[in-house]
């Protein structure tokens, strides 16, 4: 189990959790591909569709003219349907105006309802002999028929949802050969089939479907090539135009396993995607290419727009219910979009989604993906954005790369979508670890920094170097002097010594942390702080002063409201009394300990320092004691008095040692200018050896004011005085005093 845990921290650090989630995340998005649900295709579309309003197809040429059942027309015409000897006059004025092929974006399922025999049997004062001459003339639709033979007319025909009668087999229809997989999965299928009467398909030179599938937001993007309708094979309606004015026999059609690849007639072959769908590349709509059926009737088309052109006819009148809506226009009549096709077809300018696009999908994603994965947790913010930036910059401009040099319909949305999340996911995941992170840092340090810096160092985690880092420090130790004594006196009150310890050391460590330090350890009694870690403090000698001298004060406060108390019937009073030694030098900070319990701690000598400093308060008679750098650093700001020239055991080079006496107002009082002449006088008899001249200094100083705050140290130095003339020191002898104590 221990090992196992090991495995999981070590993966947790160099691998992490969050890049395994991703790593899911990257094949989740791989299989939804795959799948390509409706809302993914949707999405995919509308890319497209961004892409034919930005650069739609511009038009090289006009092949195609739509002969229009307009609203003109319909108000000179009458209303649809019109007579078939009207629409034979029609075909026949086209043919004769020198159309290539003519094609009917309408179904005549029924006959026509002017038929002369109908006509006959529905007028009721006719009489005989005119109704048997009425029986005697050709139908319209033979009329109609007539015409279609002598020229070359595709009809179109309606894909039902509903099945209908079984087609008549004798009924022409288009041969189909395929190269490949079985192609018939992958077809539009229709369970019935609208078709036109039989004499009209059998004049006919081709018949195609004019169903136009929408795509699921209801607009028309693509163009089934073939369908199967009831049970049968049969080509759209631009298809058999094309296949008519080629000369082609049979449509070949190419597959793999994918789906249905491209159609071929002769030397066009025409691309699809996996359905047999012809994406269209739509141009914006052209009313050049409309002429209006009544024109063609009367004579007044314009040749021009009829010969050596393929001819529609369909309607733009909104009655008659054939209005589409396309990428780039919401309002396009049906066979504007089957004039579309042809154009885009027959001038080359067909677009295309590849088989092979979804590998290069995939392998985009999978590419951007592991590179998000391996290397976005490692950037800050401001370098996520900008690579963020880049890959999306990147994928979209292939994509239009593509369209618009190769009429290729590569889809970027995927792998930007699967980057996105990818890319999402480890943000929200660095947040969480960065708040749990944040979290820890607060319940690790909240007990040790004031707020203020618990917040700074939890909004900045990095400045928290944990494991060690070496750094130039300043390090306090507190003891109270005597604390044995007065924990006697509690011996029957457990508790009120636990609340006595509290009393003092709460406000020593408010101090403390007021001035941004940090509280290492409690030991007892005792207290080590440090600062300039783990935040940086560029003035960190000058607060550990600050706070020692804070701590000095919250003592003296205490002890008044003690001896008050005490007055008052309370504990006996015994005033506490505080030692402080402070020390700067290098330490090395960082969480210390074994792997089942650590504290964020600092070691070094310069904490040995300070822990020796502290110790020599009582021997000094100065609370506080501070080494040569903290000196250094405080000398401006504090009443700063020299001490002694000491030797540690375990250094080898002796310190000077200093007392803080207090803050600025008492470096600059007379009397503390008095205090610090005589130590200099005397000190500097001591170190040249002038043992009369220090001893002088030292009675001066007995009979001066500031008597009681030097006499520790005029007793000490008296007794070195009076050992050095006993036993004289060396002749290398520099003055320092090894320390006997700690």
């Amino acid at each position: 189990m221990k090992r196992l845990g090991s495995l999981r921290r070590w993966f947790s650090r160099k691998f992490g959790y969050s890049r395994l989630l991703c790593l899911g995340l990257l094949i989740g998005f791989a299989a939804l591909r795959v799948l390509d649900p409706g809302p993914v295709q949707e999405l995919r579309v509308r890319i497209f569709d961004t892409f034919q309003r930005i650069d739609p197809r511009v038009k090289t040429a006009r092949p195609v003219t739509i002969v229009d059942i307009d609203e003109k027309s319909l108000a000179k015409l009458g209303q649809w349907p019109w007579p078939r000897t009207q629409l034979a006059d029609l075909v026949a004025n086209l043919t004769n105006l020198g159309a290539v092929a003519i094609s009917f974006d309408v179904v005549f399922s029924e006959p026509d309802r002017l038929n002369p025999s109908i006509a006959a049997e529905s007028m009721r004062d006719l009489d005989e002999v005119s109704r048997a001459k009425l029986r005697e003339l050709p139908s319209n639709d033979q009329v109609l028929a007539d015409a279609i033979r002598r020229s070359r007319v595709v009809l179109g025909e309606t894909g039902l949802a509903g099945a209908e009668p079984q087609l008549d087999k004798d009924l022409p229809v288009t041969g189909f050969a395929s190269l490949g997989e079985d192609i018939e999965p992958f077809l539009p299928e229709f369970p019935g089939l609208l078709r036109n009467i039989p004499v009209l398909e059998k004049a006919a030179a081709g018949r195609g479907v004019v169903t136009i599938v929408q795509e699921r937001d209801g607009i028309i993007r693509r163009v089934p090539m073939v369908v199967r309708a009831q049970g049968a094979m049969m080509p759209s309606l631009s298809l058999e135009i094309l296949r008519v004015i080629t000369g082609t026999p049979t449509v070949l059609i190419r597959s793999d396993k994918a789906g249905i690849k491209s159609i071929k007639l002769r030397q066009l072959e025409i691309p699809t995607d996996g359905n047999g769908q012809l994406w269209v590349h739509f141009a914006r709509q052209d009313p050049s290419i409309y002429v209006p059926a009544v024109d063609v009737l009367d004579g007044s088309a314009p040749i021009d727009r009829i010969k050596g052109k393929l001819v529609l006819i369909g309607t733009s009148a909104v009655g008659l219910h054939d209005i589409k809506t396309t990428p780039v226009s919401p309002v396009m009549p049906g066979v504007e979009v089957h004039a579309q096709v042809l154009e885009s077809l027959l001038t080359g300018a067909a677009v295309s989604q590849p088989s092979y696009a979804i590998a290069v999908e995939l392998l985009a994603a999978m590419i951007l993906g592991l590179l998000v994965i391996a290397f976005a947790p490692g950037f800050g913010p401001v370098t996520l954005v900008l690579v963020g930036a880049l890959f999306a910059s990147l994928l979209i401009g292939t994509s239009w790369y593509f369209y618009q040099h190769y009429r290729l319909l590569l889809d970027f949305t995927y792998p930007l979508l699967s980057t996105t999340a990818i890319y999402l996911t480890l943000i929200f995941s660095s947040f969480v670890r960065e708040q749990a992170q944040r979290r820890q840092i607060r319940s690790a340090f909240n007990q040790y920094l004031s707020p203020a810096l618990v917040e700074q160092l939890a909004q900045s985690p990095e400045k928290l170097v944990l494991g060690g880092e070496e750094r130039e420090m300043t390090i306090l130790f507190s003891d109270v002097r005597g604390f044995t004594t007065i924990s006697e006196t509690y011996k029957r009150d457990p508790q009120g010594l636990t609340r006595l310890m509290n009393r003092f050391l709460t406000p020593l460590t408010n101090a403390i942390l007021a001035r941004k330090g940090y509280i290492d350890k409690y030991m007892g009694d005792a207290i080590m702080a440090f600062w300039n870690a783990p935040l940086d403090d560029a003035q960190h000698e000058i607060n550990a002063c600050e706070a020692a001298v804070d701590m000095l004060e919250c003592i003296e406060q205490l002890n008044q409201v003690r001896e008050q108390e005490a007055k008052d019937g309370g504990p006996v009073y015994i005033p506490i009394h505080v030692g402080i030694g402070l020390n700067t030098g290098a330490g090395v900070v960082g969480n210390m300990g074994s792997d089942l319990k650590f504290n964020y701690s600092v070691l070094g000598d310069a904490v040995n320092l300070a822990s020796r400093l502290e110790g020599q308060t009582k021997e000094y008679g100065f609370p506080i004691i501070v080494g040569s750098k903290t000196a250094l650093a405080a000398k401006d700001k504090f009443a700063i008095l020299e001490l002694d020239f000491i030797m540690v055991k375990g250094k080898k080079e002796p310190e000077v040692i200093y007392a803080v006496a207090g803050r600025e107002d008492v470096a600059h009082s007379e009397s503390f200018q008095r205090l610090r002449n005589l130590t200099v006088e005397m000190l500097a008899c001591y170190r040249n050896r002038d043992w009369e001249g220090a001893l002088n200094a030292i009675e001066r100083g007995r009979k001066s004011d500031e008597v009681h705050a030097l006499g520790y140290l005029f007793n000490l130095y008296e007794a070195r005085i009076v050992n050095c003339k006993k036993n004289p020191p060396p002749e290398d002898w520099n003055g320092a005093f090894a320390l006997l104590t700690k």
